[in-house]
């Protein structure tokens, strides 16, 4: 089985070339480009990356597109950063190909001190218990890889197209009611400087819009 593979991408130049060399067989990256004014997407086309253009700003936007591009029965996301090893991709998508889970979310564990922010921490532990409490998945992380299936996924209908797009994924696939799994992945120190996770201000964007879409989802 082919696994499309998709990386929101927002000036990764220093991270690509790690990242796309250590994709296994039998996993194709499709880099969505999100405006980047680095590299970026020259880098991953000359890895033979498929490149996918998103003019429109947000983290959604780039997840959205690349699951538009992809034609794999399952798919994956992942973020492009080198935060994340994409030689552990097997551990989300096993669960889902071998039809035991509709959804797998990789629970980060920190490979050294220093790889994931405290403020970032504590805002991702009171997400999960909040979606522990609210859906019954057994999620401690709203992690950045994950997998499911392609036509499902596409038939939640996903409206967000900012950082509330991971959230409003697991908050409809509950509602659906899928099998929602968690399995262990390493979180690596990521390359550059985070766009959410490496600034305060960018933790509380994030945190603000997975609020409001957590108001909107509850709300019907």
């Amino acid at each position: 089985m082919t696994v499309d593979v998709i990386l929101p991408c927002l000036n990764e130049e220093a991270a690509l070339a790690w990242v796309l060399e250590r994709m296994p067989g039998g996993f194709r990256p499709i880099v969505v480009d999100n405006g980047s004014t680095d590299r970026s997407p020259q880098i991953a086309a000359e890895l033979g990356a498929e490149v996918v253009r998103e003019p429109v700003r947000g983290f959604g936007s780039a997840c959205h597109a690349g699951l538009l591009a992809a034609s794999s029965e399952v798919v994956c996301f992942m973020d492009a950063d080198a935060s994340l090893d994409p030689g552990q991709l097997s551990r989300v998508t096993a669960p889902v190909a071998g039809g035991s889970s509709d959804l797998v979310l990789g629970r980060r564990v920190p490979s050294e001190a220093g790889a994931w922010p405290a403020h970032a921490r504590l805002a991702n532990a009171v997400l999960a218990g909040s979606l522990r409490r609210h859906t019954g998945a057994p999620l401690h992380d709203l992690g950045p890889m994950r997998a499911a299936r392609r036509a499902a996924l596409l038939a939640l209908g996903l409206t967000d197209r900012r950082f509330g797009y991971p959230l409003e994924m697991v908050l409809r696939a509950a509602a659906a009611g899928w099998r929602i799994g968690e399995v262990e992945v390493d979180y690596l120190p990521r390359k550059g400087r985070s766009k959410v996770t490496g600034t305060l201000r960018g933790t509380l964007t994030a945190v603000s819009d997975m609020r409001r879409v957590m108001a909107e989802v509850r709300a019907g």
